[in-house]
């Protein structure tokens, strides 16, 4: 959708308290959801909704102002940002150290670090705004979905009528399939009939099956995909294709990587393997990107504009020395890091925090478990042998890049509607700091006994294994990496490079045909079928923009942004009742 301008951004105590109640009550879902399936949901659209519904019953019934878009764009960045404080290390590093045997902090010092790490991403998105938001070349996916959704709400023309009509029957459809999959106990995912042979006598072949070359039902994938446009989608089949039709039998062949149970889906022995050359692409090509593209001129030959700070400097440069200090001061307290990795785990968290949020940017999928296992090697290479400082040195890393990529869809949200970034910060601190509080105290109820409720049946908590078992790696040292990883690695990094001089040194018309690195490298660390459903919506949007060119321009954003919400909220509500039902 094109950017639209409304009314100031209205920063009332009125929204800020919707927001934070709001957020309270959906980050136990995002806590719940995460330790039992490894998954979060985007609040921003949920938050909006139960905004917009609270008050208008308010209006009706008690005849309070009316609740407007300028007050319900601040309800909803609080909520959303409230509810995303998961990326602070609830639902992974924290836990995993509990089973370590570490110095879990509990109470006001566990609110305390996970406000900490999450405020330290707060401080980067908005270091990272100009670049990726201001100069508004990257959809945002989520954030647009947000925007879209709140600008139809609260329209009050026969086309906003309109466009609410076809984001309303889109997320009935998709969350009529979620909720009703949910009740069933039917899966959504077929995979595809097929194998290929690996020529050993102990596995002489693969089922498509295993390698998960599946269809999935998931149509908020199909709406995402909608939004992020034919060159990631297209990237993210080309990676998919590579990683789990070309590489992974390839592994297994070699016996590099051992099969997993028999029927299964072998997607977790396998991406610990093609998590080092899938993240060293998306690293590279990330970071390359934003060199290449700072001083490259746009395709009309004129040099990129620069963009003015999100906040007033007076403010912004004593809050983020506080920030770092206390993250620090934190690391070296609490757990007893040195003062030196303290230091390296921020220092690394601004590096991955770009990476993290042009992935999202472009995919609007967070690769946060994909950076924690870097977070979590370059920690160990400042404090080798060590688990405590690895889980929670990585926590800074990986957490504050988690809060930047999920903070920059609400900022993304407010440059559609015309909004100030100013006010959106401060109502995301408002949110960061009601979320450490709720989430944590849900955590706290959820898992009293780490060591008896988590990797169970009840509670399977895989961030949690996947973190254990790297800080477990690290502590035995590099040469507990995989066989093969380091220079499979050394060529995911060199790919990357090439990618991003393709795109920003070749001709203009060659580079119209470069893949996105950070879309292909996402496609080594998420399951294939996840990668397909992205690309099919993309697919389907670049049909439909060719074939119903007007239909498009007035309604595609708003039929994706209705899948996104309908399978989103269906989420929630089944945490919920499962969490309450628990």
């Amino acid at each position: 959708m094109a950017a639209t301008t409304h009314p100031a951004t209205a920063l009332t105590a009125r929204a800020l308290l919707t927001g934070a109640v709001i957020g309270a009550l959906l980050t136990p879902c995002n806590i719940y959801s995460g330790l039992k399936i490894g998954w979060s949901f985007n609040m921003s659209i949920a938050g909006a909704l139960l905004g917009v519904a609270f008050w208008r019953l308010m209006h009706d019934l008690l005849g309070t102002r009316a609740w407007g878009l300028p007050e319900n764009l601040v309800n909803q960045t609080t909520a959303s940002s409230a509810a995303s404080i998961i990326s602070g290390g609830l639902v992974a590093p924290i836990p995993a150290l509990a089973l370590l045997g570490g110095p879990v902090p509990e109470g006001a010092l566990l609110v305390a670090w996970v406000f900490a790490v999450s405020v330290l991403g707060l401080a980067i998105a908005a270091l990272l705004h100009g670049r990726f938001i201001a100069a508004g070349r990257l959809p945002y996916p989520a954030g647009t979905a947000a925007a879209e959704t709140l600008s139809s709400i609260h329209g009050d023309s026969a086309e906003a009528s309109r466009r609410l009509r076809w984001l309303a029957g889109a997320a009935g459809v998709a969350g009529g399939v979620k909720l009703l999959a949910e009740l069933s106990g039917a899966t959504l995912r077929a995979a595809l009939p097929g194998s290929l042979p690996l020529g050993g006598k102990a596995l002489p072949s693969v089922g498509f099956k295993q390698l998960g070359i599946a269809l999935d039902g998931s149509l908020l994938m199909v709406g995402f995909g909608a939004i992020i446009g034919l060159r990631s989608g297209l990237s993210l089949l080309l990676g998919a294709l590579i990683a789990w039709l070309g590489l992974a039998p390839w592994l297994l062949a070699r016996g590099l990587v051992a099969p997993g149970e028999a029927g299964g889906i072998w997607f977790g022995p396998l991406v610990e393997w093609l998590i080092w050359p899938g993240v060293a692409l998306m690293t590279v090509g990330a970071l390359a990107s934003l060199w290449l593209g700072r001083s490259a001129p746009a395709r009309d030959g004129a040099l990129c504009e620069p963009t003015p700070f999100p906040l007033p400097l007076a403010i912004y440069l004593p809050a983020v020395v506080a920030a770092v200090a206390l993250v620090v001061v934190l690391q070296v307290t609490l757990f007893d890091i040195p003062v030196l990795a303290a230091v390296a785990a921020v220092v690394l968290a601004a590096g991955l925090a770009t990476v993290a949020a042009r992935v999202v940017g472009e995919t609007g999928i967070p690769p946060i478990g994909a950076l924690g296992k870097i977070a979590q090697l370059g920690v160990g290479a400042v404090a080798p042998g060590t688990t405590t400082p690895n889980l929670m040195g990585a926590n800074v890393t990986g957490g504050a890049a988690g809060q930047t990529a999920d903070l920059l869809n609400d900022l993304r949200a407010g440059q559609l509607l015309g909004a100030q970034p100013a006010p959106l910060f401060a109502a995301q601190l408002v949110g960061v700091l009601v979320g450490s509080i709720a989430g944590s105290l849900a955590y706290l109820v959820l898992v009293p006994d780490p060591a008896a409720t988590l990797l169970t049946p009840e509670w399977p908590a895989p961030a949690v294994a996947t973190w254990k078992a790297v800080a477990e790696v690290m502590a035995q040292g590099f040469a507990a990496l995989p066989a093969l990883s380091v220079p499979a690695t050394a060529v995911g990094a060199l790919s990357g490079l090439a990618l991003a001089l393709w795109q920003h040194r070749a001709p203009a018309r060659w580079a119209r045909c470069a893949p996105s690195a950070s879309a292909v490298g996402l496609a080594f660390v998420i399951p294939a079928w996840i990668a397909f459903g992205l690309c099919l919506g993309a697919v389907l949007a670049a049909g439909a923009n060719r074939l119903a060119p007007r239909w498009s321009a007035r309604f595609l954003v708003a039929a994706a942004a209705g899948l996104v919400a309908g399978e989103s909220l269906a989420g929630v509500v089944s945490a919920a009742v499962a969490m309450l039902g628990g």
